[in-house]
Protein backbone atom coordinates (compact mmCIF):
# COMPACT_ATOMS: atom_id res chain seq x y z
CA UNK A 1 0.00 0.00 0.00
CA UNK A 2 1.19 3.71 -1.01
CA UNK A 3 0.14 6.80 -1.52
CA UNK A 4 -1.94 8.23 -4.61
CA UNK A 5 -1.37 11.40 -5.80
CA UNK A 6 -4.63 12.83 -7.90
CA UNK A 7 -6.31 16.19 -8.06
CA UNK A 8 -8.26 19.04 -10.41
CA UNK A 9 -7.04 20.15 -13.58
CA UNK A 10 -5.12 23.66 -13.91
CA UNK A 11 -4.75 22.88 -10.16
CA UNK A 12 -0.59 23.09 -10.34
CA UNK A 13 -0.45 19.15 -9.69
CA UNK A 14 2.52 18.82 -12.51
CA UNK A 15 4.63 21.67 -10.95
CA UNK A 16 3.96 20.78 -7.25
CA UNK A 17 4.68 16.94 -8.21
CA UNK A 18 7.94 17.82 -9.90
CA UNK A 19 9.49 20.07 -7.05
CA UNK A 20 8.62 17.55 -4.00
CA UNK A 21 11.40 15.41 -6.48
CA UNK A 22 14.07 18.21 -5.98
CA UNK A 23 17.26 16.70 -4.49
CA UNK A 24 17.43 20.01 -2.92
CA UNK A 25 14.93 20.07 -0.73
CA UNK A 26 15.01 20.33 3.05
CA UNK A 27 13.24 17.78 4.69
CA UNK A 28 12.04 15.52 1.30
CA UNK A 29 14.41 14.58 -1.19
CA UNK A 30 14.20 12.75 -4.87
CA UNK A 31 16.71 11.92 -6.59
CA UNK A 32 18.58 13.80 -9.16
CA UNK A 33 17.89 11.68 -12.02
CA UNK A 34 14.49 11.33 -11.16
CA UNK A 35 14.19 15.22 -11.16
CA UNK A 36 15.57 16.00 -14.49
CA UNK A 37 13.44 13.61 -16.05
CA UNK A 38 10.63 15.25 -14.95
CA UNK A 39 11.76 18.48 -15.81
CA UNK A 40 12.91 17.58 -19.61
CA UNK A 41 9.38 15.69 -20.08
CA UNK A 42 7.20 18.58 -18.00
CA UNK A 43 8.58 21.40 -17.70
CA UNK A 44 9.02 24.36 -20.66
CA UNK A 45 12.33 26.16 -19.86
CA UNK A 46 11.69 29.42 -22.52
CA UNK A 47 8.00 29.90 -20.83
CA UNK A 48 9.10 29.34 -17.33
CA UNK A 49 6.74 26.49 -16.52
CA UNK A 50 5.44 23.33 -16.38
CA UNK A 51 3.46 21.90 -19.73
CA UNK A 52 -0.14 20.72 -20.21
CA UNK A 53 -1.39 17.34 -20.09
CA UNK A 54 -1.89 16.12 -23.63
CA UNK A 55 -4.53 14.80 -24.64
CA UNK A 56 -3.44 11.81 -26.55
CA UNK A 57 -4.45 9.99 -23.37
CA UNK A 58 -7.10 10.40 -20.78
CA UNK A 59 -4.03 9.01 -18.03
CA UNK A 60 -0.40 9.40 -17.35
CA UNK A 61 0.69 7.29 -14.71
CA UNK A 62 3.50 8.26 -13.34
CA UNK A 63 5.64 7.34 -10.01
CA UNK A 64 7.30 9.34 -7.25
CA UNK A 65 10.30 7.66 -5.07
CA UNK A 66 10.83 10.32 -1.81
CA UNK A 67 13.20 10.21 0.86
CA UNK A 68 11.43 12.10 3.80
CA UNK A 69 13.34 13.41 7.20
CA UNK A 70 11.45 13.08 10.09
CA UNK A 71 12.82 13.56 13.74
CA UNK A 72 13.85 10.40 14.04
CA UNK A 73 14.74 8.85 10.70
CA UNK A 74 14.51 8.79 7.20
CA UNK A 75 11.22 7.52 5.89
CA UNK A 76 10.72 6.31 1.66
CA UNK A 77 7.46 7.21 0.26
CA UNK A 78 6.16 5.74 -3.21
CA UNK A 79 3.74 8.05 -5.04
CA UNK A 80 1.35 6.81 -7.68
CA UNK A 81 0.87 9.83 -9.45
CA UNK A 82 -2.13 9.63 -11.92
CA UNK A 83 -2.10 12.87 -13.96
CA UNK A 84 -5.52 12.87 -16.08
CA UNK A 85 -6.96 15.65 -18.84
CA UNK A 86 -10.50 15.72 -16.34
CA UNK A 87 -12.36 13.13 -18.99
CA UNK A 88 -11.83 10.21 -16.53
CA UNK A 89 -13.99 11.73 -13.74
CA UNK A 90 -16.93 12.22 -15.94
CA UNK A 91 -19.79 9.53 -15.86
CA UNK A 92 -19.51 9.37 -19.85
CA UNK A 93 -15.93 8.35 -19.84
CA UNK A 94 -16.04 5.96 -17.19
CA UNK A 95 -19.11 4.53 -18.88
CA UNK A 96 -17.69 4.21 -21.88
CA UNK A 97 -14.07 3.05 -20.51
CA UNK A 98 -15.01 0.78 -17.85
CA UNK A 99 -11.22 -1.20 -18.05
CA UNK A 100 -9.28 2.42 -17.70
CA UNK A 101 -11.53 3.49 -15.03
CA UNK A 102 -11.52 0.15 -13.67
CA UNK A 103 -7.69 -0.26 -13.35
CA UNK A 104 -7.47 3.37 -11.60
CA UNK A 105 -9.78 2.04 -9.09
CA UNK A 106 -7.84 -0.72 -8.19
CA UNK A 107 -5.02 1.14 -7.41
CA UNK A 108 -6.61 3.65 -5.86
CA UNK A 109 -8.34 1.54 -3.21
CA UNK A 110 -5.22 0.12 -2.69
CA UNK A 111 -3.33 3.34 -0.89
CA UNK A 112 -3.06 4.00 2.34
CA UNK A 113 -3.10 7.21 1.47
CA UNK A 114 -4.15 10.30 -0.66
CA UNK A 115 -3.33 13.86 -1.49
CA UNK A 116 -6.05 15.23 -2.96
CA UNK A 117 -4.79 19.09 -5.03
CA UNK A 118 -7.12 21.78 -5.08
CA UNK A 119 -6.81 25.37 -7.11
CA UNK A 120 -7.44 28.30 -5.51
CA UNK A 121 -11.30 30.05 -6.47
CA UNK A 122 -11.26 33.72 -7.64
CA UNK A 123 -13.03 34.88 -4.65
CA UNK A 124 -10.05 33.70 -2.70
CA UNK A 125 -7.62 35.44 -5.17
CA UNK A 126 -9.11 38.43 -5.47
CA UNK A 127 -9.97 39.52 -2.08
CA UNK A 128 -5.75 38.56 -0.92
CA UNK A 129 -4.31 39.56 -4.30
CA UNK A 130 -2.81 42.38 -3.37
CA UNK A 131 -0.13 40.90 -1.27
CA UNK A 132 1.77 40.32 -4.65
CA UNK A 133 1.94 43.09 -7.12
CA UNK A 134 3.00 40.85 -9.82
CA UNK A 135 -0.22 38.69 -10.07
CA UNK A 136 -2.76 39.50 -12.69
CA UNK A 137 -5.81 41.73 -11.60
CA UNK A 138 -7.40 38.85 -13.93
CA UNK A 139 -7.81 35.65 -12.03
CA UNK A 140 -7.70 33.61 -15.61
CA UNK A 141 -8.55 30.24 -15.77
CA UNK A 142 -9.56 29.85 -11.82
CA UNK A 143 -12.98 28.48 -10.79
CA UNK A 144 -15.39 30.42 -9.66
CA UNK A 145 -16.56 29.76 -5.82
CA UNK A 146 -19.79 28.07 -7.07
CA UNK A 147 -17.84 26.17 -9.81
CA UNK A 148 -15.21 25.25 -7.52
CA UNK A 149 -17.47 24.22 -4.45
CA UNK A 150 -19.79 22.22 -7.07
CA UNK A 151 -16.49 20.57 -8.06
CA UNK A 152 -15.67 19.24 -4.56
CA UNK A 153 -18.80 17.74 -4.34
CA UNK A 154 -17.80 15.35 -7.10
CA UNK A 155 -14.53 14.61 -5.00
CA UNK A 156 -17.16 14.15 -2.04
CA UNK A 157 -18.94 11.70 -4.22
CA UNK A 158 -15.57 9.71 -5.29
CA UNK A 159 -14.43 9.67 -1.93
CA UNK A 160 -17.93 8.14 -0.45
CA UNK A 161 -18.75 5.72 -3.26
CA UNK A 162 -15.49 4.59 -4.40
CA UNK A 163 -12.71 5.11 -2.03
CA UNK A 164 -13.92 2.96 1.20
CA UNK A 165 -10.00 2.42 2.40
CA UNK A 166 -7.95 4.85 3.04
CA UNK A 167 -6.51 5.74 6.30
CA UNK A 168 -5.13 9.50 5.31
CA UNK A 169 -7.03 11.80 3.05
CA UNK A 170 -4.54 14.97 2.44
CA UNK A 171 -6.04 18.09 0.89
CA UNK A 172 -3.90 20.65 -0.84
CA UNK A 173 -5.23 24.28 -1.72
CA UNK A 174 -2.37 25.12 -4.02
CA UNK A 175 -1.11 28.05 -5.70
CA UNK A 176 -0.68 29.88 -2.24
CA UNK A 177 0.76 32.25 -3.50
CA UNK A 178 -2.01 33.64 -5.00
CA UNK A 179 -3.76 34.42 -2.35
CA UNK A 180 -1.82 35.04 1.50
CA UNK A 181 1.17 35.94 2.21
CA UNK A 182 3.59 33.33 1.64
CA UNK A 183 6.62 34.54 4.22
CA UNK A 184 4.00 35.19 7.04
CA UNK A 185 2.17 31.82 6.58
CA UNK A 186 5.38 29.48 6.39
CA UNK A 187 6.83 31.08 9.43
CA UNK A 188 3.70 29.97 11.60
CA UNK A 189 2.97 26.48 9.62
CA UNK A 190 6.81 25.20 8.76
CA UNK A 191 7.96 22.16 10.20
CA UNK A 192 10.41 22.31 12.78
CA UNK A 193 11.85 18.80 14.50
CA UNK A 194 13.34 20.85 17.24
CA UNK A 195 10.17 22.71 18.34
CA UNK A 196 6.80 21.40 19.25
CA UNK A 197 5.16 25.24 18.92
CA UNK A 198 2.14 23.79 16.22
CA UNK A 199 1.38 20.17 15.85
CA UNK A 200 0.08 18.36 12.77
CA UNK A 201 -3.90 19.22 14.48
CA UNK A 202 -2.67 22.41 14.80
CA UNK A 203 -1.51 22.96 11.62
CA UNK A 204 -4.73 21.31 10.04
CA UNK A 205 -7.01 23.43 12.37
CA UNK A 206 -5.11 26.61 11.06
CA UNK A 207 -5.73 25.97 7.65
CA UNK A 208 -9.12 24.06 7.61
CA UNK A 209 -10.66 27.30 9.24
CA UNK A 210 -9.06 29.99 7.34
CA UNK A 211 -9.09 28.69 3.88
CA UNK A 212 -11.88 25.85 3.76
CA UNK A 213 -14.60 27.50 5.26
CA UNK A 214 -16.84 26.68 1.91
CA UNK A 215 -16.46 23.38 1.89
CA UNK A 216 -15.88 22.74 5.44
CA UNK A 217 -19.58 20.66 5.42
CA UNK A 218 -18.18 18.70 2.52
CA UNK A 219 -15.39 17.60 3.97
CA UNK A 220 -16.68 16.58 6.86
CA UNK A 221 -19.39 14.01 4.96
CA UNK A 222 -15.88 12.53 3.29
CA UNK A 223 -14.61 12.10 7.23
CA UNK A 224 -17.98 10.77 8.32
CA UNK A 225 -18.54 7.70 5.73
CA UNK A 226 -14.96 6.48 6.10
CA UNK A 227 -14.39 4.25 9.15
CA UNK A 228 -10.77 5.27 10.70
CA UNK A 229 -10.07 7.94 7.99
CA UNK A 230 -7.77 11.21 8.84
CA UNK A 231 -8.76 13.96 7.38
CA UNK A 232 -5.54 16.82 7.09
CA UNK A 233 -5.99 20.50 4.99
CA UNK A 234 -2.48 22.20 3.97
CA UNK A 235 -1.77 25.23 1.64
CA UNK A 236 1.29 24.43 -0.83
CA UNK A 237 3.29 26.60 -3.26
CA UNK A 238 6.14 25.43 -5.32
CA UNK A 239 7.06 28.83 -4.43
CA UNK A 240 7.43 28.26 -0.78
CA UNK A 241 9.60 24.98 -0.33
CA UNK A 242 8.69 24.78 3.60
CA UNK A 243 4.88 24.36 2.63
CA UNK A 244 5.42 22.42 0.00
CA UNK A 245 7.22 19.85 1.99
CA UNK A 246 4.72 19.56 5.13
CA UNK A 247 2.34 16.95 3.38
CA UNK A 248 4.92 14.84 2.86
CA UNK A 249 6.42 15.42 6.31
CA UNK A 250 3.13 14.58 7.71
CA UNK A 251 2.66 11.14 6.15
CA UNK A 252 6.03 10.48 6.71
CA UNK A 253 5.40 10.95 10.49
CA UNK A 254 1.98 8.74 10.39
CA UNK A 255 2.58 5.98 8.01
CA UNK A 256 4.97 2.88 7.60
CA UNK A 257 7.44 2.54 5.89
CA UNK A 258 5.75 2.60 1.88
Amino acid sequence: MGVIYIGDRRAGKTHLAMESSNPRGYYVKGSEQIYQNLKALLYDKAEGKTLATEARQSTYRRTLDLQVRTRLRYKHILVDWFDTTGEIWRDSWQSNNPQEWNNFLEVARGSEAVILILPPHRDLISLTSSVDPEIDEDPGPFPTLKQWCNRFDEWVKFFRQDFLKPKHLLICLNKADLFCDLKQEAEKLAYNPDSYAMDWLDRHQYVYNRYFTPIRDRIKQIDAVITGLSVRCFITSVKERSLLELPWLYLANYLEEI
